[in-house]
């Protein structure tokens, strides 16, 4: 048998998304080493939003994590994770949700970006009135155009205003680099190189005004190992844990184990060459175009049709196969694929022998009315 496949395969329902939690396992630990320390290391659970794969990190000294919804900060806190970034500026009443979550959940030092004076404001009124104090972090477009401030002047002046407005502390900055993705590691390190010289020009302005700068968080997963070489960064690699097709292909010299699958069975047979497969959309991420996910141990197929609850794909091996056989396939993207399911069927050695819920897949807090 190959690595990926279950001995009691018999038992699991399709469609369903299969973890290996010994490579799992194993690509925590190469991101430890990779990392020089765990202490150097805060992981993004937007990735797999599952309660027992950060306790795993906890075990291996993770302390601090970053995530992007405030139902993953909970989840995080309730596993009592100690230092939990929400890499979002919250607005709206997603103020006073933080602020509740700040309240619940004391054993966990909660903290958020900004980049918006207006939304400073807003959080620093809301946690003066509730006699706290709020890290925050000043959330540094490098790249992206997505989120986070681009002109330098402009991050000054608001670094500035954050040190000053009562109900905030600023921890330092924060920078995400996900524009930078080049196959090629040399391109994709000169452009990681450019990115971060923007961060740290900024840095060492503020630090030359007088101003604090204590912590600095700085890449993601593509980058990882290429930031990991600068000492003083955090460093938050988050679909290292999973890994996927995508990555696989684009990022070859970052040696991580593919660690979830999906598992799929033939439903019907519409031709000689032909098989339609229960993964629809709603099991697997549709984000971009086929091939949306790579079948192990099955060569290249031609993708068809792809719709809600079907997958209709072409293979001269289709004879090879029934209605009721098992394929396992690797999705393009493992993150969006993960929320698509309320749990995921954890592999031990060979053996399908638990379930662990998708804690974090939804948005909702427990106990609100909307």
């Amino acid at each position: 048998m190959t690595w990926f496949e279950l001995e009691n395969v018999a038992e699991i329902p399709s469609p369903s998304l299969i973890l290996f939690a010994d490579r799992v396992r194993e690509n925590l630990t190469r991101m430890c080493r990779i990392a020089g320390s765990p202490e150097r290391l805060r992981p993004h659970v937007k990735t797999h939003k599952i309660p027992q794969v950060v306790e795993m990190m906890l075990d291996l000294g993770i302390t601090r994590f970053k995530c992007a919804t405030l139902a993953e900060a909970q989840m995080l806190a309730r596993v009592k994770a100690p230092d939990v970034l929400l890499a979002y500026q919250p607005v709206g009443p997603n103020v006073v949700r933080l602020k509740e979550l700040v309240e619940t959940y004391s054993s966990t030092r909660f903290s958020c970006l900004l980049d918006d004076e207006e939304a400073a404001l807003a959080l620093s009124n809301a946690f003066t009135a509730a006699g706290r104090v709020l890290p925050v972090w000043l959330d540094v477009d490098v790249g992206m155009g997505r989120t986070g401030v681009a002109d330098p002047d402009e991050a000054q002046a608001l670094y500035a205003l954050l040190t000053e407005l009562p109900g905030l502390f600023v921890r330092g900055l924060h920078g995400y680099d996900g524009h930078v993705a080049a196959i090629d590691l040399a391109a994709r390190t000169a452009d990681a190189d450019a990115a971060f010289a923007k961060f740290e020009a900024l840095s060492h302005e503020l630090k030359r005004q007088g101003f604090p700068v204590e912590e600095r968080i700085f890449g993601g997963s593509p980058t990882f190992a290429i930031h990991a070489q600068r000492a003083g960064l955090e460093l938050s690699p988050g679909t290292t844990v999973l890994w996927d097709q995508g990555y696989t292909s684009n990022f070859p010299d970052l040696e991580f184990l593919i660690a979830a699958v999906v598992l799929t069975r033939v439903v019907s047979k519409p031709s000689e060459n032909r098989l339609c497969l229960d993964l629809g959309y709603k099991a697997v991420a549709a984000e971009g175009p086929p091939p949306r996910v790579q079948f192990l141990g099955f060569g290249d197929v031609g993708f068809i049709s792809h719709s809600e609850e079907h997958l209709v794909i072409e293979t001269p091996r289709a004879p090879e196969l029934g209605v009721g056989s098992v394929l396992y396939g690797v999705p393009w993207h493992i993150c969006p694929t993960v929320a698509l399911y309320d749990k995921a069927v954890v592999v031990h050695g060979k053996r399908a022998m638990e379930a662990w819920p998708i804690t974090a897949r939804g948005r909702g807090l427990e106990g609100e009315k909307f």
